[in-house]
């Protein structure tokens, strides 16, 4: 895994997507769980790309 450099302006996008994305799933009575948060914020830090978040999250549920 390598921290990818992004700018303000993608951080802000991914902030925006991740927060969007979570109040979704609340509206559906779904709880993000700490685990997962932590990961979202790993994708808006540049730490891991949209992929890792999502291979994360499926492994996590047993989603295939």
């Amino acid at each position: 895994m390598s921290i990818m450099t992004i700018t303000t302006t993608q951080r802000a996008e991914r902030e925006r997507q991740v927060a969007e994305a979570i109040h979704s799933g609340e509206m559906e009575g779904l709880h993000t769980s700490e685990a997962t948060k932590a990961d979202a914020g790993k994708y808006v830090a540049g730490e891991i790309d949209l992929g890792e978040l999502e291979a994360r999250v499926r492994t996590r549920y047993g989603i295939v």
